[in-house]
């Protein structure tokens, strides 16, 4: 049988079956297997609650991607990971799916005391942190010329970064420059840089983070590798004994109003078509790793699972 015709007899069978949650993920995660997209399906909205670093990933590349192969719509919110987490506990924001920047994020969801909003997540992908400077910066040409963290004690220069409590890769910040201070034998190195942990002269919300350097109102900041790569800023690579990274996990939450649909989103963006939008916005993708409860995995995100190891 021709390709198209086996994409369209497919496409009809999902379309015949709009309540089942098995058969139209075990369709998708064979044809998106295969490099192949779907025709538009009756439209529906899939509510995606993600880290704030895949702000492009997810608003240029695999939320419009996705909408336009499978026909349902992404509605993302961004935010610091562990921000995200405390909302979703206390009831105060609501979604299909949850896209972390740290695997132990989950862990504040999962069980019976934590409300049971997460029973199972997959480890999907990486990102080194980085220093990333804004070229037109006073300081740029300091960093082609001097160690990195003895610019960042200038007297004058704008930092930022995230806030460790609501954001992980806030907290891979402070653990970057207690490991640095340590690493180049420079005691006291992380105070004189960062100030306090949550020093309000350098904090800012993660989604804010990129658009403050690029429009000069910070000369460095620390990102992780898919932010700086999108957004063609320079960077300052770190010894890897002392590189932190994230590590990007999905689930789909506890009671999600749209499960079917989140199942067609993991099953996207752990497939072909978003595995390699994730490598073009800069994201090291790894072979999707399951953590918690197997027998929970719906059936075709096992199956796909199974399929990439």
């Amino acid at each position: 049988m021709p390709v198209k015709l086996m994409v369209q007899g497919a496409a009809r069978e999902i379309a015949r079956h709009p309540s089942c949650r098995i058969a139209p993920t075990l369709a998708l995660a064979a044809l998106i297997g295969l490099g192949l997209s779907l025709p538009a399906r009756a439209a529906g909205a899939v509510n995606v609650l993600y880290a704030g670093s895949l702000v492009n990933l997810m608003e240029h590349g695999v939320g419009p991607a996705f909408d336009t192969a499978i026909g349902d719509h992404v509605q993302g919110y961004a935010g610091g990971s562990k921000k995200l987490a405390n909302e979703i506990k206390g009831k105060l924001r609501h979604g299909d799916v949850f896209i972390s920047a740290n695997p132990k994020v989950n862990n504040a969801l999962m069980g019976a005391a934590n409300g049971g909003w997460v029973t199972w997540y997959v480890t999907f992908a990486h990102s080194p942190l980085v220093i990333g400077y804004n070229p037109n910066s006073k300081y740029a040409a300091d960093f082609k010329r001097k160690p990195w963290y003895e610019v960042l004690q200038e007297p004058g220069i704008r930092i930022g970064r995230t806030d460790p409590k609501l954001d992980p890769k806030g907290a891979l910040t402070v653990a970057l420059m207690d490991k640095a201070q340590t690493f180049y034998k420079t005691p006291g190195l992380a105070q004189r840089v960062l100030g306090a942990a949550e020093n309000p002269a350098q904090v800012l919300p993660e989604e804010e983070l990129v658009g403050r350097l690029q429009s000069g109102q910070l000369d460095v900041g620390f990102f992780y590798s898919t932010e700086t790569s999108e957004a063609k800023i320079p960077v300052v690579a770190l010894p890897p004994a002392i590189t932190p990274e994230a590590r990007y996990t999905v689930t789909i939450l506890h009671g999600a109003p749209d499960p079917n649909g989140a199942e067609r989103f993991v099953a996207f963006l752990l497939g072909a078509q978003g595995r390699n939008l994730m490598t073009e916005h800069g994201l090291a993708v790894d072979t999707p790793v399951l953590t918690g409860a197997a027998s929970a995995l719906p059936t075709g995100l096992r199956t796909l699972v199974a399929q990439a190891k």
